[in-house]
C-alpha cells in the first residue's frame, strides 16, 4: 500500500519521535511505500529513517523552495513548483492517507484532503494519528461540527482517529481491502 503522511519536519521531542519512529518501523515491515513530504529533516526524517531501515520504499514529493532539504537516498523524489501541486501528487499517489502531528502546513494539508473527501472527490481512507493528544481539541471541534450540523457526512466517513500507530495502520489495511472486495 502506497501510505501518504502529513506531518512536521521540525525537531521534535519524544513523545512524537518515538511513535513516528514505532509507525515507521510497521510501514516498512508491512512492505508500505511511505509518500511524504521527501524531507530529511525533523520528524519527517525519522519517519523515513524508520520505514528505510525496515524495509519499506520512499517516495518523497517536495517543492521547489525547499528541495535543499530534500533526502537524497529517497527512492523516487518528485518535486513540484508549489504547496498545491505538491498536496495534489501526495494525494494522487496514496492509497491512504495519515496525519501525524505538525503545525500550520499539515493543518493546511489536513483540511485540504478532508475537504476534498467531503466533496466526493476521493474516497481514501485518512487518519488522524493523535499522538500525546497533539489532536484532542481538533477532534473535539470535528465532533462539534458533526453535532450541529456543519458537515454534510457522518464524521467517520471522513477520518478515523487513532492514538497509535499499530491502530492506524490497521484501519486503513482494513478499509483498503474491503475497498478492494466491492
Amino acid at each position: 500500500m502506497n501510505i501518504g503522511v502529513f506531518l512536521s519536519a521540525a525537531d521534535l521531542g519524544e513523545q512524537y519521535t518515538v511513535p513516528a519512529k514505532e509507525f515507521g518501523r510497521l510501514l516498512g515491515e508491512g512492505g508500505h511505500t511511505l509518500v511524504w513530504g521527501g524531507s530529511d529533516s525533523g520528524l519527517m526524517r525519522i519517519l523515513a529513517d524508520a520505514v528505510h531501515e525496515s524495509g519499506g520504499r520512499l517516495v518523497g514529493v517536495s517543492v521547489s523552495f525547499l528541495h535543499a532539504l530534500a533526502r537524497e537516498d529517497a527512492h523516487e523524489m518528485v518535486v513540484t513548483d508549489d504547496l498545491a501541486t505538491r498536496k495534489a501528487e501526495l494525494l494522487r499517489r496514496s492509497d491512504a492517507l495519515v496525519i501525524m502531528v505538525g503545525g500550520t502546513g499539515t493543518l493546511d494539508e489536513a483540511t485540504e484532503i478532508l475537504e476534498l473527501k467531503k466533496h466526493g472527490l476521493h474516497a481514501k481512507p485518512v487518519v488522524l494519528l493523535n499522538t500525546a493528544g497533539f489532536y484532542d481539541g481538533l477532534e473535539l471541534q470535528f465532533r462539534r461540527m458533526e453535532a450541529e450540523g456543519f458537515l454534510p457526512l457522518p464524521l467517520a466517513d471522513l477520518v478515523h482517529f487513532a492514538t497509535d500507530g499499530r491502530a492506524a495502520l490497521e484501519y486503513l489495511q482494513e478499509r483498503v481491502r474491503s475497498a478492494g472486495t466491492r
